[in-house]
């Protein structure tokens, strides 16, 4: 049986800019991802300083990360972005190259946005932790 995932925005709540507030899935198995970072195959930081090319190749991890178990964007249920700025023009940034992406549909769902003052790897500044509804 396929998971069946129901966005749901409560009219009593503030339009959103494209998550829902609640996402739920009715059936089947879950994955959760290690937070994605923006490294590549080699294991070393791209786009130091750039929170565009950051985010492109975290855009890059997720979709192989996803295709290894078979689950595509619209699959996700949940996702926790963390930028490492206070700045909330940066902040947009981000949502705004992350939801135009190829990954944009994963961002539907019940999503969170936070600037936070250190991430794991020097220089990074992105990093995206997804829940997803794995189809049959």
């Amino acid at each position: 049986m396929t998971a069946k995932i129901t966005r749901i925005n409560p009219e009593q709540l503030h339009d959103t800019p494209g998550y829902h507030h609640i996402t739920v899935v009715e059936t089947g198995r879950t994955a959760y991802l290690a937070g994605q970072c923006p490294l590549d195959r080699s294991g070393s930081l791209v786009g130091s300083g750039s929170v565009e090319v950051q985010v492109d190749q975290v855009v890059v991890n997720v979709l192989a990360v996803l295709a290894a178990v078979n689950a595509q964007p619209p699959h996700v249920v949940r996702s926790v972005i963390y930028v490492r700025s206070d700045n909330r023009d940066v902040l947009g940034i981000v949502w705004r190259r992350l939801t135009a992406s190829a990954l944009g549909p994963a961002f539907a769902s019940a999503s969170t946005l936070l600037g936070v003052a250190q991430l794991g790897f020097a220089g990074q500044l992105v990093e995206v932790d997804l829940t997803v509804a794995l189809p049959d």
